[in-house]
């Protein structure tokens, strides 16, 4: 079973929208974008134990926390969820709420006027439509809400004081039962742990207590039963025994107590099984320690180690193939190899994994089909948009994983020819930064700009249709070809937002023609002694400056890449924004103005409105 289509309207901070999750989704975008809101959507309409939370919603769970119109009434959160990939347990069992569905085209069937001619077709599949309602009760002055079969409405008599049937305008109720055939497990943000390792209903502990067969009903009023007959009896402490006598003595002169020593007692508790809950601790000893310690006093990472056991054990008492699995930022305190680790995990374990990510180790381990680019409007409308295969080639993705990931990640991407200018565009925007300052300039990586080396000479332009089929604000440089571009290059250099020819045949002869000869003086004194300082020629201060400028070219041509990091050194060598090449001021001063049209976290207008903006 997985989940097809989740459609949100009013919730949080989302007007309205949808996403579609072809088996493993991995949800992008950048902070406040939406990614758990959507987590959240999914744990009201499937989690078991979610609606049980009181109250349901809140003020803040509706959008821009407006939950009753201009004339009083209410206005309805609404979350709808289409399953399908059905097992033949849920077919049975929902067989009266199901729908044909054509998976190809994302509808159901029995829309269209000729549906009984494509009732049976290849694409065609049974799916469990459903659907979260939540509002606020104006009688009760709360705010209610639940989960229901999404079938087609009964007509409801107006004067029904059942609340569920008011709600539901009719439809039956999806309720806990069924919702555990679903196999939904949502495991939050992890940064203490403190709620999946606890008993709370609903944590990963208790699921495990669920899914783990008989007894888990019992094990409470056993607990409770032993902390009342503890032997010997609290009661029977020397101290407590007396004060006991005492206080029976006493409240004796003006209440009629039960006859014999037992009328009053002391006993270890007087928990319920719902404090249990909140108080029983799983208790660790790690090493080099032998102690057994409460598990939120081990460090943040073990405690994230600690729920990945749990999950190896929720999906093999689930069996693997039922679990729908949603989890957030599986990155926060765990090292880059278990990010990895613990991404292949729940990929291959899970029957299907809802992940959101900031972090590249996670995101390259999706393949590009998988990867869903969220993005949200000013007016909060949400779209999730998939990667274009037809425009990302699988071998180009896999070759550079870790750089698509980046990409992914950001707000906008420069793509470049080599490691050289790789090195280089960060260290001038430093500058340009110290320069002018954080109110005039922002520097790439609080803009949010990836740089992406392209890997050779006549690389760059074919990527421009990649980063446009991902959605981004894309700008390329390159080097002045030997020959002229050919047409299909050109044509795919339009896909860019913008994009620069280097006036010369290679980054160092831009770099010593454009910058003061000064900088490039301090510069040859800087490297002089350095031991990697290749064999073109000592520096001598003394010398003209034509011959200082031809030494600067030998050494950063002797020393390309990002290895030496040599041009990166003499741009470093700039004081001010005005020493810097004019050429790489210019890209950094529109991709500034760019990113500057474009507020962070909402959607890229148009190419053409940014070309306007542009100028």
């Amino acid at each position: 079973m997985r989940v097809r289509r989740l459609k949100i309207t009013n919730f949080r901070g989302i007007s309205q929208g949808s996403v579609d999750f072809d088996g493993h989704t991995l949800l992008v975008g950048g902070n406040n974008i939406g990614k758990s809101t959507i987590c959240e959507a999914l744990d009201l309409v499937l989690g078991p134990e979610r609606l049980f939370r009181r109250p349901v919603i809140d003020e803040h769970d509706f959008h821009c926390g407006k939950y009753l119109d201009d004339d009083g009434a209410p206005i309805e959160v609404r979350i709808e969820a289409i399953l399908v990939d059905l097992s033949d347990e849920a077919k049975r069992r929902f067989c009266g709420h199901l729908r044909r569905w054509n998976d190809t085209a994302c509808v159901f069937i029995d829309d269209a006027d000729d549906a009984l001619d494509h009732a049976d077709a290849a694409d065609a599949m049974w799916a469990l439509p459903l659907l979260f309602v939540g509002r606020y009760d104006r009688d009760e002055d709360d705010f209610i809400g639940n989960t229901f079969f999404d079938h087609p409405s009964k007509d409801v008599d107006p004067l029904d004081e059942e609340t569920e049937i008011r709600l539901g305008q009719g439809r039956v109720p999806f309720t806990r039962m069924h919702k555990r055939l679903c196999g939904f497990v949502f495991l939050r943000t992890l940064r203490t742990g403190s709620r999946a390792l606890s008993l709370q209903r609903g944590s990963l502990l208790d699921s495990v207590l669920k899914l783990g067969g008989t007894g888990a009903v019992e094990m409470w009023q056993d607990t409770l039963a032993r902390l009342q007959s503890l032997d010997p009896a609290i009661g029977e402490i020397t101290q407590l025994k007396h004060i006991r006598d005492e206080i029976r003595a006493r409240m004796g002169r003006f209440i009629n107590l039960a006859p014999g020593d037992e009328s009053t007692g002391f006993f270890a508790s007087d928990l319920t099984r719902e404090h249990l809950r909140e108080v029983v601790r799983l208790f660790v000893a790690a090493q080099p320690g032998q102690h057994l310690v409460p598990f939120g006093r081990l460090g943040t990472g073990s405690i994230n180690l600690l729920v990945f056991a749990l999950l190896t054990f929720i999906a093999e008492l689930k069996d693997k193939q039922s679990v729908i699995f949603a989890m957030e930022e599986p990155e926060i305190a765990l090292p880059p190899h278990t990010q990895r680790r613990v991404t292949r995990f729940i990929l291959a374990e899970m029957g299907q994994s809802i992940v959101t990510s900031h972090s590249p180790y996670v995101i390259e381990q999706f393949d590009p089909e998988q990867i869903v680019i969220l993005n949200r409007n000013e007016t909060g409308a949400l779209t999730g948009q998939p990667i274009n295969v037809d425009a990302v080639k699988p071998k180009t993705f896999r070759t550079e994983r870790r750089q698509f990931a980046e990409a992914i990640l950001s707000r906008a991407v420069l793509v470049v020819e080599g490691s050289t200018e790789a090195s280089l565009f960060p260290v001038a925007s430093s500058i340009m930064e110290a320069s002018l300052g954080a109110d005039a300039y922002t520097h790439l990586d609080l803009a949010g700009v990836s740089i992406f080396n392209a890997g050779g000479d006549g690389s760059v332009p074919r990527h421009g249709s990649v980063f446009s089929a991902l959605g981004k604000l894309s700008f390329g440089f390159y080097d002045k070809p030997n020959a002229a571009l050919t047409p299909a290059a050109t044509e795919k250099l339009k896909e860019y937002t913008q994009f620069w020819e280097s006036p010369e045949k290679g980054i160092e002869t831009v770099l010593v023609k454009q910058m003061p000869v000064a900088v490039v003086r301090r510069f040859l004194d800087e490297v002089k002694d350095r031991s990697d300082y290749p064999a073109v020629g000592t520096y001598d201060p003394a010398a003209v400056d034509a011959d200082v400028v031809a030494l600067a070219s030998k050494v950063l041509k002797a020393r390309k890449g990002d290895a030496h990091g040599y041009a990166a050194m003499l741009v470093a060598q700039c004081q001010n924004a005005d020493e810097l090449p004019a050429t790489i001021r210019e890209i950094l001063e529109t991709i500034h103005k760019a990113l500057s049209a474009v507020p962070e976290d909402i959607a890229a207008p148009p190419m053409d409105e940014l070309e306007g903006l542009l100028g």
